[in-house]
């Protein structure tokens, strides 16, 4: 017997379902969806205050926190990184940690990796140097001891004394790689002897949250990360010649670049239109960059507030630069301005529209989610043969060349990939458990963004995105989206299940509760949870503060249950007391039925099954039509395909 908070219990509970007694038969005539099964540890959050069952973070809401130094060398000859860093780690839970867990998410390419996908042994993360408080630490050969163990991703530090609540923690790294050539399953690596693409490249502190204490799931190559926030301070050293951009401000750009250079990127800072900051008439030392000290030249970043941190290294890459406005962020009164970079080569003519693509993204993004896109950067680079479509990262992301692809194409991966920086970036959610709460939330917003940029009359782009979902469907794949990523098979089933259904459930939970409820709740849902964590339950507790009402039969059809929908119009009948719509409903996913009746007149009219007449447990319900009038000649269910219906070919009924 599972127990219930009375909170969670009033907030989850289905108060219009009827029991199978109730309903007056047994087996039922249909499935009930029963409240949605809510995780101890969120129960347990919201009862210590740092939950709350409104969709906000609770009063006691806590989260980590750490501060990185990182210096790294790059040899893009050799293929590899050396580099070593300093973390200093904010305890900010009232527990004392015994534990701490560090990502070594390279070692997804140690040859007896356990992994879920194809990805080249380079051997991994060589660890040379692991301390904490200053005392170098040897690998744990018992359990209890002071020391560390590398477990798969994972790296497990026991220091020789607890992190107690409110302390800190310093942990200092040297480690070295081989840079595999599409890494991270095609997120990372390089491609021919000009373009190096860094992500996940250090040791990073594993998420210690409120509600599953250490998420130290393993990298297996599809699902995809949970971190945590912390401010960044890394210096990059690369070879003259080799352009540097990477997550955050670059501090010492009057030092790496040329002045020629760094007079067009600040030109490019304040114009509305694409300038090129760098040609191929400016490529090789001394020209794209400073000549540096001994041939190498050293690139700083800060980075505030951000989850991680990414880079590029490139050395033939065109660089287009521009600024885009996010409204006002800051709150004066007057616009706020990013700037806009595109690195690519000769060989990605396509690119040469990726600044304008990111401007309308990033505005559009900004105004549609109401949170401000917070950084000072967006910068896209292409890296072709290293991934085909794209990948983010905090300010940066890598996406293929996209040659012989229209421009509605190339769009639509610049404008998803830029939506990720709001989910996951901003609104922190767990990507390895439910990758759906960044994927199908970013689908949700390039397809609006797509509408906007195209001026597509709505629903556009969400149209087609409801068939995506459909095929599958029709196919006979679907998933209950509360199973953890890694988990969903078979495995085509996992990018159904992580972007077109839960894109095309937001459309549907938009046109069910109505546009100014949606967007009520969907931006109270961003604001509160801005560079936070939230769980599937807050985005759940947001709606059903913003519509006003429980949805907790639509989070447990759609979202906990496998279910799909399907009303068909079963027949009409005229009497002389009238007419009678009967209206089936053989999905098991309730909806209301809206009904759009055409008389031979060729007058219209609006009727709707509510969803409590299936919450009851029935599949057949009635409209009955006052006798007079013209006949009915025609009956519709949602012929504007508000709902993702499975099967259409009964939804409509003619005379």
């Amino acid at each position: 017997m599972k127990r219930w908070t009375p909170a969670l219990l009033a907030l989850l509970a289905l108060p219009s379902v009827l029991t199978a007694q109730q309903a007056g038969a047994w087996p039922p005539a249909r499935p009930f969806p029963n409240p949605v099964e809510v995780p101890r540890g969120f129960q347990r959050a919201v009862q210590r205050g740092t939950r709350t069952t409104t969709g906000v973070p609770g009063p006691r809401y806590w989260q980590q926190w750490a501060n990185y130094r990182i210096h790294a060398s790059v040899d893009p000859a050799a293929k590899t990184v050396t580099g070593g860093e300093t973390i200093v780690y904010h305890n900010r839970s009232p527990d004392t940690l015994q534990t701490l867990n560090v990502q070594l998410i390279l070692n997804v390419h140690r040859p007896e990796a356990q992994r879920d996908e194809e990805n080249e042994a380079t051997g991994g993360v060589n660890l040379t140097r692991v301390a904490a408080r200053g005392q170098n630490l040897g690998e744990a050969r018992q359990r209890g001891q002071a020391g560390y163990a590398v477990q798969g991703t994972n790296l497990a530090i026991r220091p020789g004394a607890p992190l107690l609540p409110g302390d800190s923690i310093r942990l200092d790294f040297e480690w070295s790689f081989r840079i595999p050539q599409a890494g991270a399953s095609g997120r990372m690596g390089y491609d021919a002897d000009n373009l190096v693409f860094m992500a996940y490249w250090y040791p990073q502190m594993a998420v210690y949250d409120d509600v599953n204490g250490w998420q130290t799931d393993p990298f297996l190559g599809t699902a995809e990360y949970y971190m945590g926030y912390g401010n960044y301070e890394y210096t990059i050293d690369a070879p003259a010649g080799w352009v540097v951009m990477g997550t955050g401000e670059l501090a010492n750009a009057a030092q790496a670049l040329p002045a020629p250079v760094l007079a067009r990127w600040r030109r490019a800072m304040q114009s509305d239109t694409t300038v090129h900051v760098l040609t191929a008439a400016d490529f090789g030392a001394g020209k794209a960059t400073a000549a540096g000290a001994n041939g190498r030249v050293a690139w700083t970043f800060r980075a505030d507030s951000v989850r991680d941190v990414a880079f590029s290294v490139t050395r033939e890459s065109l660089w287009d630069a521009a600024r885009t406005s996010v409204g006002d962020r800051n709150g004066d009164g007057r616009p706020d301005f990013v700037t806009i970079n595109a690195f690519y080569r000769q060989s990605a003519p396509a690119w040469r529209n990726a600044v304008r693509f990111e401007q309308q993204s990033i505005t559009h993004h900004s105004q549609f989610t109401g949170v401000k896109y917070p950084y000072p950067h967006m910068t896209a680079v292409e890296g072709e043969n290293i991934i085909g479509g794209g990948m983010e990262y905090p300010m940066m992301t890598l996406i293929g060349a996209y040659n012989g692809r229209s421009d509605t194409t190339f769009y639509s991966v610049v404008s998803h990939e830029l939506g990720h920086m709001w989910f996951p970036m901003v609104i922190g959610v767990d990507e390895r458990r439910y990758g759906w709460m960044d994927e199908g939330t970013t689908d949700f917003n390039e397809n609006e963004a797509r509408n906007a940029f195209f001026h597509i009359a709505a629903p556009g782009a969400h149209l087609e995105e409801q068939q995506q979902y459909l095929q599958f469907v029709q196919r006979g794949i679907d998933v209950r989206e509360l199973t953890w990523t890694d988990y969903i098979t078979p495995p085509a089933a996992g990018g159904f299940a992580t972007y077109p259904k839960p894109a095309t459930l937001l459309q549907t939970l938009r046109n069910l509760i109505g546009e100014a409820a949606f967007t009520r709740g969907y931006q109270a849902y961003a604001r509160a949870w801005a560079f936070r964590h939230p769980q599937p339950y807050d985005f759940f507790n947001a709606f059903n503060t913003a519509a006003g009402r429980d949805l907790g039969w639509f989070w447990s059809a759609w979202y906990d249950h496998a279910w799909s929908l399907d009303q068909a119009v079963q027949g009409v009948t005229a009497e002389d007391g009238g007419t009678t719509i009967t209206i089936a409903d053989r999905g098991n996913a309730p909806m209301p039925a809206r009904l759009v009746i055409t008389r031979q007149d060729g007058r219209t009219e609006r009727r709707e099954v509510p969803v409590e007449a299936w919450l009851a447990g029935t599949r057949t319900a009635t409209v009955t039509l006052p006798a007079g009038g013209s006949p009915v000649v025609r009956v519709e269910i949602d012929p504007e395909r508000a709902f993702p219906d499975a099967d259409r070919t009964n939804n409509v009924w003619t005379r």
